[in-house]
């Protein structure tokens, strides 16, 4: 169950195009096997609603369905948990904005949710108070940015926050609708995409702090348009792989606890596209 959110890095696509911790039963709607998928790491003694079920006809079914399993994964838990960290980040956030911190606060709170995100990353269980507190911090730096934005693009957070909710979704409605179907290429195509972008937005920055401006140039004018685009793209595409995950995890009876890493994913999407957003509005208003 993961998507290629770094926050879900235990467990990911297998090469043989399964979910690498699920066995070769049913897909979670169709019922379809995977061929050759690893099994599922929720199939314990512990947790036995995780194993299949073998329905009137002899066939086998996914785990029992979401409201009959106690303990487990549920659309409702992944709600609750992402619409609690959210609801953190933009509280945090007007918070900031309200009282008009510096930009340096800004780029501390930046650092501090840095690696709060990565501690939690590199856990092997879901801490809600990590969460949480990445979730302060995360809201206190977007709140700084925002509001030193908006003074010389005004009214780009409104729209970076419009443009995000449009995109989620969107993609949304077309993951439910199967217009974007998540699997093994497409998320191969997804992880190439975001290591380049990631790899030259870096190289970009060292050019920018060694040289002075904006380093290559690759986030101002024509070409920091593209790749504003491009970013917002990415973060599409990682929605869709989060969404896949929450499906996956409730099929297969993952433990109520994997909710918050749901939400902490959902969430760290969601900042990347409204940054995005942000920063594409701030090159289309500026001079």
């Amino acid at each position: 169950m993961r998507s290629s959110n770094p926050v879900f890095t235990r467990r990911g696509f297998s090469r043989d195009g399964g979910y690498a911790g699920f066995n070769a039963g049913p897909q979670p709607q169709t019922g379809t096997p995977y061929a050759g998928s690893p099994s599922n790491p929720y199939a314990q003694p512990g947790n036995p609603y995780a194993q299949p079920q073998v329905g009137p006809d002899g066939s086998v079914m996914a785990p029992g369905a979401p409201g009959t399993r106690p303990g487990v994964m549920t659309i409702d838990s992944v709600v609750s948990r992402t619409a609690l960290t959210l609801g953190t980040v933009i509280v945090a956030a007007a918070v900031a904005w309200i009282t008009d911190l510096p930009i340096g606060a800004g780029i501390l709170f930046a650092l501090v949710g840095m690696g709060l995100g990565l501690w939690q990353s590199f856990k092997r269980e879901a801490s809600p108070a990590l969460i949480l507190s990445y979730a302060v911090a995360e809201g206190l730096f977007l709140g700084v940015i925002s509001n030193f934005i908006n003074q010389w693009a005004p009214g780009a957070a409104m729209q970076a926050v419009l443009g995000t909710m449009a995109v989620f979704a969107g993609v949304l409605f077309m993951y439910k609708q199967r217009i974007i179907r998540v699997n093994a290429r497409f998320t191969k195509f997804v992880m190439a995409a975001a290591i380049g972008f990631t790899l030259l937005m870096a190289v970009n920055l060292i050019v920018a702090l060694i040289g002075g401006g904006d380093g290559l140039g690759l986030r101002s004018g024509p070409l920091g348009i593209l790749f504003g685009v491009v970013g917002i793209v990415l973060g599409a595409c990682f929605l869709a792989l989060d969404f896949k995950m929450v499906e996956d995890g409730i099929a297969y009876g993952a433990p109520e606890k994997e909710s918050w890493l749901a939400a902490f994913g959902l969430t760290m999407t969601l900042v990347w596209i409204y940054l995005e957003f942000l920063r594409l509005i701030a090159i289309l208003q500026g001079d």
